[in-house]
């Protein structure tokens, strides 16, 4: 039987498989369930998800990624297992090669966690790639010429911003600015001014409705349930999208800020490739309403949302495992 290959893009929030020849294949949320006495799991991906904030005492919902690596190695241990066997990537016969992919700046221990994870559910051979490379190839720019291609990958634990030429990064930065802060800062947002306590579903649930963080974008409203911090009772509110791009302002100013950083650090001749080919957003923050017209007002380069910003850095570990000899000559 012939080996299978997989991609495995390893979000914070998200985990997405592909299997060669298939596609994608799963894509499912980081959680796993387990049961706090026995240690034992529960639940993995979207059936965990829903048990988040919602469980009895001894049931704890777990993210065991942060900020793109990994902060519990034994439950993200369980999940990868979990999630490769219900694709059917580990059969009796056969040892996968996996492609996993991880963020620019992280330390060679981080790297080696993620390394040793897929090892244990029996690959036959790993390799890593960084994300942002991965998230270009996959929104279809082609990165193997000496030209400069710019790529701005949000997700849910880091943003990863990279100048890339010649198959390979030339400068890049990796801030734990993204999705889960995004969600943190409309959280913290409502409890200061409304005194209304949300769960971090809610928060994303504005985030994704009416969230928007260009201020000329159009105006949305939307009702929020939680419990009012005074009387303990349930209570609604109404929020306005205004109110959500202050909330989200401060974390967005500091991405950009990055952004300008990485620019200010690229040779000459790559950023007047950049001016002429723009800037690519890649990863589930691409879909927060008015981020592109802010990215091109605030670093006036143009900017454009890749086709399917969530599935990108998946889709990108396909086109590398279709040419997975240069990953064996390349091997880290």
């Amino acid at each position: 039987m012939f080996t299978k290959d997989i991609g495995i893009d390893l979000g914070t929030a998200n985990v997405l498989i592909y299997i060669k020849g298939q596609g994608i294949v799963l894509n499912e949320p980081s959680v796993v369930a387990i049961d706090e006495e026995t240690k034992k799991p529960l639940a993995v991906g979207s059936e965990a998800r829903e048990m988040l904030g919602r469980t009895p005492g001894r049931v704890k919902a777990i993210r065991p990624m942060k900020d793109g690596v990994i902060a519990d190695f034994e439950i993200t241990e369980i999940m990868l297992n979990h999630f490769i066997r219900k694709v059917n990537g580990k059969s009796l016969l056969s040892r996968p090669r996996i492609l996993i992919c991880c963020p620019s700046n992280i330390t060679q221990v981080e790297k080696n966690a993620i390394k040793e994870a897929a090892e244990r559910t029996g690959a036959k051979r790993v390799f890593l790639e960084e994300e942002p490379k991965v998230a270009a190839v996959g929104a279809g720019m082609d990165i193997s010429k000496p030209s400069g291609n710019m790529v701005i990958d949000i997700g849910g634990g880091t943003t990863d911003i990279a100048i890339l030429s010649l198959g390979g990064i030339v400068t890049s930065s990796s801030l734990k600015v993204a999705g889960n802060v995004f969600d943190n800062d409309i959280l913290k947002y409502i409890k200061d001014k409304y005194k209304l306590l949300i769960g971090d579903r809610t928060a994303e649930e504005i985030k994704l409705t009416i969230g928007n963080v260009f201020p000329e974008g159009k105006a949305e409203k939307m009702e929020v349930r939680g419990r009012d911090l005074v009387t303990g009772l349930p209570h609604t509110i109404t929020l306005s999208s205004e109110e959500v791009e202050e909330a989200l302002r401060e974390s967005v100013y500091l991405l950009i800020h990055e952004a300008k950083t990485v620019l200010e650090q690229t040779p000459p001749e790559l950023s007047a490739d950049i001016i002429d080919k723009g800037i690519v957003l890649t990863g589930g923050g691409a879909l927060i309403k008015g981020f592109d017209k802010l990215l091109a007002h605030e670093l006036k380069v143009p900017v454009f949302i890749a086709e399917s910003p969530l599935t990108c850095v998946a889709e990108g570990t396909g086109i590398l495992l279709d040419n997975i000899h240069l990953l064996e000559s390349n091997i880290r």
